[in-house]
């Protein structure tokens, strides 16, 4: 056994390293998903999107430098509950709606919104509007009828307007039910607490988009200024991120005080603790 392992350690040495190296490289796109590759805060790939060349399926990125931001590709729902909204008779109607969305454009949605719930934040206060617009413009009794489908035809279309800043396509608006309010006074109560509440969500959206774009610049100037600064000294890049590799790997709070790697002291992944050759 002793003759084997000195026969053989290189060889085995190797194999594991490169294992490690493909684990933490690897990864799996399912078919009900799509990704976005992310490089210094800079989106610079997709996989599995809906007019994309990459399917679903097993991928490589850079350790330590890429990361994978993996996003819904089927259809999602954004509700709109009990909402009191003003119709053109001056009825005071309860309304319960929702949109149905998917994401289009992951880049612009990573970019914009960065998650689907942002997009759900940006999204809910926009569908509240043009339904109120929209059914402003509109009796009650003209709920009732085949009135109610254009109605909803035109806040679709609005609702997809805006949705497609943020990398998303609107499919399809129903309203699930039209109430009148149970009493005036609490009809009232909800009415400005609703409005107080839709008011808070758009300011949030508009800051959490705000917030996105400014970092995804300086995301991107970070990124060229580190870019700049490495390439004057490629032998010091190199140092660095071999220091960083060292830190992932043997740090404690990463289980190196509980681990025991074998390398062998000629083992190019040590270089840096014994000079540069």
């Amino acid at each position: 056994m002793s003759t084997f392992w000195q026969d053989h350690r290189n060889t085995l040495i190797a194999i594991g390293v490169l294992l490690i190296a493909f684990l933490a490289s690897a990864y799996v796109v399912p078919e009900e998903e799509q990704a976005v590759v992310i490089r210094t805060g800079e989106p610079i790939g997709v996989v599995n999107t809906p007019n994309g060349s990459q399917g679903a399926g097993l991928y490589l990125r850079v350790p330590f430098i890429d990361s994978v931001r993996r996003i819904e590709k089927r259809l999602l729902d954004l509700e709109m509950n009990d909402e009191e909204v003003l119709s053109a008779d001056q009825q005071r109607l309860l309304v319960n709606a929702y949109a149905r969305f998917r994401i289009t454009d992951p880049v612009r949605m990573v970019e914009r919104a960065g998650t689907t719930d942002g997009v759900r934040n940006a999204l809910e206060p926009i569908l509240n509007s043009v339904l109120r617009q929209e059914l402003g413009r509109r009796t009650f009794q003209s709920m009732l009828t085949a009135e109610r489908g254009s109605a909803l035809a035109n806040v679709r279309t609005n609702l997809d307007r805006q949705a497609r800043q943020y990398g998303a396509e609107v499919v399809d608006v129903k309203i699930m039910r039209t109430d009148l309010p149970e009493a005036p006074l609490q009809s009232a109560f909800r009415r400005m607490e609703s409005d107080r509440e839709r008011e808070a969500r758009t300011i949030r959206a508009q800051g959490s988009r705000d917030a996105r774009i400014i970092r995804a610049d300086a995301d991107a100037e970070s990124a060229n200024i580190y870019a700049q600064a490495f390439g004057k000294d490629p032998e010091f890049y190199d140092f660095y991120r071999a220091m960083q590799s060292y830190d992932a790997t043997f740090a404690a709070e990463n289980g190196g005080a509980e681990s025991s790697i074998i390398l062998s002291p000629d083992n190019e992944y040590l270089r840096q603790f014994r000079g540069r050759r």
